[in-house]
């Protein structure tokens, strides 16, 4: 089993919305899919338990942290949702490194059961971040065409105790950053000076989905995306003609991401997050 972990430090960009189709996406494609929401405030769990495609593991994220958790029901897309315990996790600091353990424990009992586990994650920098990319195999980083959420990459980046650096040099030499999701993204004027900005600044960071100059993975703001989300549709399954226009924008994209997380492509290696060493601990 895969594991993709959505982080970034800062809220609102859409990480939810790229976890959901991308839980659809896999699921469409034959993989048998395990979806778990480590955000207290559910937006992920929301849109997936309102499609009939789900089936709801019958207990909340918290408890993959703080208990032994090794069954799950036997689906192919099955979710284990956000709740408000969850939030209370970073306050219970002895137990942060079992906290750890135990889902390092569950997502090895899961791998036969299923074949990727997508993660959403908080946007604080806290145990449920570091646990989820303790783990993963895989990081994937939405972001806004804002200053704000572009200045929130060094902290991805670099964070002392949550950044994806740390995490690799010290607890998770496995963990590969897949790079920088552009979500919400218009053809306005300012948003193409920030693209732009992006792609001078990060560019090792952005994922190409061709060899054109501007051929980099993105996600578009559309309404038929919020509608799905809102409805617990399939984006792709919509009868809508904005729909199925939205989604021949965006299915390069997840097509390459999916490929990279299921080893049908190799994953460039990212510079930036090779670095580092340290020693086992999590708290």
């Amino acid at each position: 089993m895969k594991t993709l972990v959505l982080a970034n430090q800062k809220g609102g960009v859409g990480k939810s919305a790229v976890a959901t189709l991308m839980s659809h996406y896999f699921a469409q494609h034959g993989q048998r899919v395990l979806a778990i929401d480590f955000d207290h405030q559910g937006n992920f769990s929301g849109s997936m338990r309102r499609s009939s495609r789900v089936q709801d593991a019958g207990i909340t994220a918290d408890r993959l942290l703080t208990e032994s958790v090794s069954v799950m029901p036997s689906a192919d897309l099955v979710l284990v949702a956000g709740d408000t315990p969850l939030s209370m996790l970073e306050l219970q600091s002895t137990n942060h490194t079992p906290f750890a353990r135990n889902l390092r424990h569950f997502l090895a009992v899961m791998d036969q059961q299923f074949d990727v586990c997508v993660i959403d994650t908080n946007p604080g920098p806290d145990i449920r971040v570091i646990s989820a990319l303790a783990s993963a195999d895989f990081v994937l980083s939405p972001i806004q065409l804002n200053q704000e959420a572009m200045e929130g990459v060094h902290g991805l980046l670099n964070h002392p105790r949550a950044g994806v650096r740390k995490i690799k040099a010290v607890l998770n030499p496995k963990l590969q950053l897949i790079g920088l999701l552009p979500t919400m993204v218009e053809s306005t004027p300012f948003q193409r000076a920030n693209f732009l900005q992006i792609v001078q600044r990060y560019h090792p960071l952005l994922i190409r989905i061709g060899d054109g100059p501007g051929d980099f993975a993105s996600i578009p703001r559309r309404s038929s995306i919020a509608e799905a989300q809102a409805h617990g549709e399939v984006l792709w399954q919509m009868k809508k003609s904005a729909a199925r226009e939205a989604w021949k924008e965006i299915e390069p994209t997840l097509r390459a991401l999916a490929a990279i997380v299921m080893g049908q492509q190799q994953a460039r290696a990212h510079a930036s997050s090779q670095s580092g060493a340290g020693h086992d601990t999590v708290a």
